[in-house]
């Protein structure tokens, strides 16, 4: 794979084989809650009992779309295969009763068994149309418009004039449909999604003085994502104050970002971070809350406009409760190096550990004195350019 190979880092790939990991990983994995969205931003929802199936071919289109490629690639086959089949029975019946096969025109115009064919003075409706393999091959020249010349249609018939006319609407008509729905499952707007990529792991420190839940997503294309946005929303289980238990109660939190605002600009990786105030889902979220039993799971989506196609893509990935690592904080990746600015994403993942309270953001808004006990953590040091300046002009001793 390409994490083995050293091309994408680990800490930032979202799919992992199962050979990857260990038995004792697989067997905890087996007891934690499960997903509802996965890693790598699939929906873990399984629909049944679905009794309004006609409502899927109201939205024809849609339906091919999101069906597999294998049965995609059948329909593509089989619509192609069967209008051919038909319009050339249809030539065929055509053939026929005008008296085209050499059979029925010899019975017709009383021609004897060892007579060479029909009369010179005899225009067929389709020339050159003997049987019903001869009549699938005008077909297929007709629809697909090859025309090797051999079989072509005269004006002794209006019937097959107008035959010509349907067949060529109706093969339009296919040709639309089905070149439109595989160019579209070529250009889904998951594809792009593919090089958004997010943190493996979320982390929970201080910054500001403030618990803050922090995540890195960055892009790894050149081409931009535009208008960018990401949301968060917390998924657990509540119940209301009149009993009814919610099994995926799905609950906004506020996010904030070095720009400001949910809008982003994803040029470089960025951190993404949420405060934890008494306005969040996570206000009374401690240590010992963050293990694979917790009822708890954080999803991140986003959202923005491909540059080079103009298609809208999102990108997804959630977070468990024994996922989020608490007081810890990402490295920094980005560095200045001959006049640019550059990304090492072998260290995407890459946290350290920082002076946190073991403690709720509750308890740390409550209790002021439980900071006045937390060691400081040293300020990264920020390096300054060395610019030298060459002066515009020079003074020189006149000695007059």
């Amino acid at each position: 794979m390409l994490s083995r190979k050293g091309i994408i880092p680990e800490e930032y790939v979202l799919t992992r084989l199962a050979e990857d990991v260990p038995d004792h990983a697989r067997y905890r994995a087996r007891e934690r809650r499960a997903r509802f969205v996965g890693k790598n931003g699939a929906c873990n929802v399984a629909h049944k009992n679905i009794r309004e199936q006609g409502r899927f071919l109201q939205d024809v289109f849609t339906t091919l779309v999101d069906l597999k490629w294998p049965h995609t690639l059948l329909i593509f086959t089989m619509s192609f295969l069967c209008s051919w089949l038909l319009f050339g029975m249809v030539w065929w019946l055509i053939a026929f009763a005008h008296g085209d096969l050499d059979h029925s025109t010899r019975v017709q115009r009383g021609l004897g068994e060892g007579a060479a064919g029909p009369p010179a003075d005899f225009v067929p409706c389709v020339t050159s149309i003997h049987s019903f393999a001869s009549a699938f091959l005008f077909s297929i020249e007709v629809q697909v418009t090859i025309g090797f010349g051999g079989r072509m249609v005269t004006e002794e018939c209006p019937a097959a004039i107008l035959v010509l006319i349907v067949q060529n609407i109706v093969g339009l008509v296919i040709n639309a449909i089905m070149l439109g729905c595989i160019f579209m499952k070529t250009s889904q707007a998951h594809r792009r999604a593919e090089t958004l990529i997010f943190s493996k792991h979320a982390v929970i420190a201080l910054r500001e003085g403030k618990l803050c839940f922090m995540l890195r997503v960055g892009d790894l294309r050149k081409s931009m994502i535009i208008s960018a946005t990401i949301r968060m929303q917390v998924v657990k289980k509540t119940a209301s104050l009149e009993g009814e238990v919610v099994p995926l109660n799905q609950i906004d939190i506020q996010m904030e970002n070095p720009v400001g605002g949910n809008s982003i600009f994803l040029v470089s990786p960025l951190i993404i971070y949420h405060v934890i105030d008494k306005n969040s889902p996570l206000y009374d979220i401690s240590p010992l809350n963050l293990h694979h039993h917790e009822d708890l799971e954080i999803i991140v989506i986003l959202e923005g406009v491909v540059e080079t196609t103009g298609i809208t893509t999102q990108a997804r990935t959630s977070y468990l409760a024994d996922e989020i690592l608490w007081g810890q904080r990402f490295v920094p990746i980005v560095a200045e190096e001959d006049g640019r600015y550059s990304v090492d994403y072998s260290k995407f993942g890459n946290t350290v550990k920082v002076p946190t309270p073991s403690c709720t953001a509750r308890q740390l808004e409550e209790d002021k004195s439980i900071m006045d006990t937390m060691p400081l953590s040293p300020k990264a040091t920020i390096r300054k350019r060395s610019v030298k300046l060459k002066p515009k002009f020079t003074v020189s001793d006149d000695p007059s």
